[in-house]
């Protein structure tokens, strides 16, 4: 376990370099996360025979895409950023790959921004298309599930996220500190797990709509499971006591908010 557990002293997340620009691994994943989450959707569409047009879901495709790069980036500024007012006042910096002139990349996404710019391009879209927002969300989520695996690996490889310390013997050692992999945690529990479950039960859903919000729900409970493993981000630390996070009051409301939706969709969808 040696090897493992000492992996980021030898492990470079930088994949290569192109000119004066580095490609990181972390940026690999996540190109790898939105083909995987595509070519997944796709194949489920083609294989569960569902109707749709392709030229309409490509289209959706850019609309969401481009609501979660928004939502993330600007959901980050929002809720963990600690250089928020500046941004707000400085909104051509928000997206500035450039630090003193010299390429840094962007950083800092959250996966709650994420949704609430998937879900308000998503509903722009359906609404401009004439098309169900939750039939297209039971499609996506299938393939967000997929991606998300690729996504925590790039936060591994990427040494962010840590976990919080242990004495586990999987551990890793992030400076002298034997910590949790809590990114591989994510993967497993928000991702592949997630993705199983929708699998097996996307035909014997009962209503429209409750594979996004089952999926809601699910994301939910594993990352405030996977939260426990994981050190709070250092500019917020905990937010309450010692134990609560910012990931698990938004999941917490998060979840809330699904669980309610689900009772109500389900309800009218027996009514009708």
């Amino acid at each position: 376990m040696e090897t493992w557990q000492n992996i980021y002293s030898t492990f470079d997340p930088v994949a290569f370099n192109l000119g004066d620009i580095a490609v990181h691994w972390y940026g690999i994943m996540y190109a790898l996360a939105l083909l995987s989450a595509i070519i997944v959707a796709k194949w489920f569409i083609k294989y569960d025979k569902i109707p749709i047009k392709e030229e309409v879901f490509d289209s959706y495709i850019w609309w969401a895409e481009i609501g979660v790069i928004l939502g993330a980036r600007l959901g980050y500024i929002l809720f963990y950023d600690t250089h928020t007012m500046y941004y707000l006042t400085h909104p051509w910096q928000i997206f500035n790959p450039f630090i003193d002139g010299v390429y840094a990349g962007i950083s800092g996404m959250s996966y709650h921004g994420a949704v609430i710019g998937f879900i308000i391009a998503s509903y722009l879209f359906c609404k401009k298309n004439k098309v169900s927002f939750y039939f297209l969300a039971d499609i996506a989520v299938i393939g967000v599930s997929a991606g998300y695996v690729f996504g925590r690996i790039g936060n591994f490889f990427n040494q962010e996220l840590i976990g919080r310390a242990t004495d586990v013997p999987w551990g890793i050692y992030v400076g002298n500190t034997l910590r949790h992999p809590s990114q591989l945690y994510e993967a497993v529990l928000e991702g592949i797990l997630i993705f199983v479950i929708l699998v097996a039960i996307r035909k014997h859903k009962t209503f429209v709509g409750q594979l996004a919000l089952l999926y809601g729900i699910l994301y939910s409970i594993a990352r405030i499971i996977a939260e426990i493993f994981r050190q709070p981000d250092i500019q917020l630390g905990f937010i309450y006591s010692n134990w609560l996070t910012m990931g698990m009051l938004q999941s917490s409301f998060f979840a809330i908010l699904c669980i309610v939706l689900y009772i109500i969709t389900k309800r009218k969808a027996a009514i009708s």
